[in-house]
């Protein structure tokens, strides 16, 4: 007869700590973050990201070398004092993300649009230019 603590790794009961099923609110504390989909074709990258409750104003695309990187704001309301908070899930504060997208894009023709919560952002390719190489002489 054996005695069974575990029905489980028990190693694999930290990484759940960790784990955005298990403690969702824990893991938002960490890594504040939004929900994106990447696409792509031939044409163009696609990145859509889930940026409910957040204001036009509030959200910047960049693009710096080959790194696209969208941030956003979401502010704190005010809490009412005479409202028994039983549980607040929300968060608030800087969100940010970044994502390598490679050197064959055109930086110039990026578009993004906002609607119902929703950024999406087209990332349209060109074509890469070959590297070239010099030989040189030794002396």
């Amino acid at each position: 007869m054996s005695l069974t603590l575990f029905k489980r790794d028990p190693l694999k009961l930290f990484e759940d700590v960790f784990n955005e099923n298990v403690s969702p609110f824990f893991s938002s504390l960490v890594t504040p973050s939004f929900k994106v989909d990447i696409a792509e074709d031939d044409s163009a990258i696609f990145i859509e990201a889930d940026m409910p409750g957040i204001k036009k104003e509030d959200i910047k695309v960049s693009m710096e070398d080959d790194v696209l990187s969208i941030s956003a704001e979401r502010t704190q309301s005010e809490e009412e004092k005479n409202k028994g908070y039983h549980r607040v899930e929300r968060s608030w504060g800087c969100l940010s993300r970044s994502f390598t997208v490679g050197e064959n894009v055109d930086a110039d023709k990026i578009e993004a649009a906002y609607d119902n919560g929703v950024l999406k952002i087209k990332v349209p390719k060109i074509e890469p230019h070959p590297k070239t190489g010099k030989e040189i002489t030794v002396k």
